[in-house]
């Protein structure tokens, strides 16, 4: 290789220039490692590593990858949303999106170790859902009432605990 590979971080970084929204130290990043994984699997981007907890990548092969017309669509649905980012985009309770993760109607292609106060006794696995797969779980399930299932308030029984997997 002319150049040495980059990180997912680097990649993350200049995919967030090409769009115009620059990741910048200290705030939340508007494109992250979760998203170049994702290119990963779409097989957008080929990862040169075999370090499961790291990436790397070819840099031609990331500036291609930034010059694509539907980047901003491919980010987008690749974006990262946790458990309760996905009920509220779906616009359902807690209980209900942990229903259809049982159902398998979502798969979490990763997750990240969340941590409460500074040991890793206070620390606990938090799975994220890209937005692509959680908006696809309604065009995906037309047998739901998905009006009845969202006016179920709190306390009451979901529709879909009685579905079997």
């Amino acid at each position: 290789m002319p150049s040495a590979p980059i990180g997912g971080g680097a990649a993350a970084d200049r995919i967030a220039d090409a769009l115009g929204t620059p990741n910048v130290i200290g705030e939340k990043a508007n494109v992250t490692a979760f998203v170049v994984r994702r290119f990963v699997d779409r097989g957008l981007l080929v990862d040169l590593s075999a370090n499961p907890d790291g990436t790397l990548h070819h840099p031609s092969q990331v500036a291609e990858v930034c010059r694509r017309e539907d980047l901003a669509d491919l980010v987008a649905a690749d974006t990262p949303l946790g458990p309760e980012q996905a009920a509220a985009r779906l616009q359902v309770r807690r209980a209900d999106f942990d229903h259809m993760v049982r159902l398998g109607w979502l798969q979490s292609p990763q997750s990240i170790e969340v941590r409460f106060g500074t040991s890793r006794a206070g620390a606990v696995d938090v799975a994220l859902y890209t937005t692509a797969s959680v908006d696809a779980v309604i065009p995906a399930h037309p047998e739901v009432d998905w009006g009845q299932l969202r006016a179920v308030v709190k306390g009451r029984r979901s529709p879909l605990a009685a579905l079997a997997k």
